[in-house]
C-alpha cells in the first residue's frame, strides 16, 4: 500500500510537467501575439498562463515533498505537502485574477476601442484545444491516483481552456464592430480565474483542517459492519493525508469475548477498511456490547 502511494505520486509529477511545458509555450505565444495584435483579452490570458507556470511548479514541488519518508519531526510522513501545494496554487491564481481585473475594468470603460488583429483569435482557439487536452489528461490522472494537487491543477487547466475560448469569441466579435467585447472578455477572464482560485482554496483548507466528507465516514461505518462479529459501530473519525486517509473507529463486539478474539476482530476491521478506502492506517478501538454478554456464536 505504502509503495503504491509513492508510485502514484511519481505519476502525478508527469501531469505537473506536462502542464509546465504547455503553459510555457502558450504564455510566450499569447503575450507576444497579444501585444502585437493589441488584444486585452489575449494579453490577460497570456499573463494567466505565465503565472500558471508558477502554480504547476508549486504542485510539482508538493508532489516531490510528499514522497519524503517519515522523519523525527514528521512521524506521519510528508503527505500533506501535496495539499499545501494546492493551497499555495490557489493564492497565486487569486492574485493573478485580481491583477487581470485591475487591468481590464478600466479598459472596458476607456471609450473608443480598437478591434485587435484577427491573428489573436487563431492563437486563442489553438490554446483552447491544447488546454482541453491537458485538462482531460490531468483530470483522469488525478482520479486514477486520487491526488488533490493534480485534481486542483486539472481545474486550473479547465478554467484556462474556458478563458481561451472566451478570449477567442471576444476577439472575433471585435472584428464585427463590437470592439468592447475584447476588454469585456478580459474582465470575465479575471472573474473565472478568481472563481477557480476560490474553489481550490476551499478544498485545500477543508483537507488541511481535517475536514472529511460525511458520506465517506458513513461508507467506512458500513464497511466495518460487513465483519459478522462487529455488532455496532459507535464512532468513526478520519482525516486525509495526501491521496489517502487515516481512520479512527470504535466498534462494539460481544461482551463475553476474550482479548485475543477481540483483537482478531479489530485486525479484520483494519484490513477491510484499508482495502476498500485507501487508508494508510486504521486505529480500531474495541468495546464490549453490554447487551450481548452471552458466548458468541460459533
Amino acid at each position: 500500500m505504502e509503495e503504491k502511494r509513492y508510485q502514484d505520486l511519481k505519476k502525478g509529477e508527469k501531469g505537473a510537467v506536462i502542464s509546465i511545458v504547455a503553459y510555457l509555450i502558450l504564455a510566450v505565444l499569447k503575450l507576444s501575439v497579444g501585444f502585437y495584435a493589441n488584444s486585452a483579452a489575449l494579453k490577460a490570458d497570456g499573463l494567466n498562463n505565465a503565472t500558471d507556470i508558477v502554480v504547476s511548479i508549486a504542485v510539482l514541488v508538493g508532489l516531490r515533498m510528499s514522497q519524503k519518508p517519515p522523519d523525527h519531526d514528521h512521524p506521519y510522513g510528508h503527505w500533506k505537502a501535496e495539499t499545501v501545494a494546492s493551497l499555495v496554487a490557489s493564492l497565486i491564481i487569486m492574485v493573478v485574477g485580481i491583477q487581470v481585473l485591475i487591468g481590464a475594468v478600466p479598459a472596458l470603460f476607456a471609450g473608443e476601442q480598437e478591434a485587435p488583429d484577427v491573428i489573436a483569435a487563431w492563437v486563442g482557439a489553438f490554446s483552447f484545444v491544447v488546454m482541453i487536452g491537458v485538462f482531460l489528461y490531468n483530470r483522469n490522472l488525478g482520479k486514477k491516483i486520487n491526488s488533490q494537487a493534480v485534481t486542483a491543477a486539472s481545474k486550473d487547466n479547465l478554467s484556462d481552456a474556458l478563458v481561451s475560448i472566451g478570449a477567442t469569441i471576444g476577439i472575433i466579435g471585435a472584428q464585427f464592430g463590437f470592439a468592447w467585447l475584447d476588454p469585456l472578455i478580459a474582465v470575465l477572464v479575471g472573474l473565472i480565474i478568481c472563481k477557480t482560485a476560490w474553489e481550490i482554496f476551499k478544498d485545500a483548507t477543508h483537507y488541511l483542517t481535517d475536514g472529511f466528507e460525511k458520506s465517506e465516514l458513513d461508507e467506512c461505518r458500513r464497511t466495518a459492519l460487513l465483519i459478522d462479529e462487529v455488532e455496532e459501530v459507535k464512532e468513526v473519525k478520519a482525516r486525509y493525508y495526501g491521496n489517502s486517509s487515516v481512520v479512527d473507529i470504535v466498534i462494539e463486539v460481544n461482551g463475553s469475548l476474550d482479548v485475543r478474539d477481540a483483537h482478531d476482530i479489530s485486525d479484520k476491521v483494519e484490513e477491510i477498511i484499508k482495502e476498500k478506502h485507501r487508508a494508510i492506517d486504521v486505529h480500531v478501538h474495541v468495546e464490549p456490547n453490554e447487551n450481548t454478554e452471552t458466548p458468541p456464536k460459533l
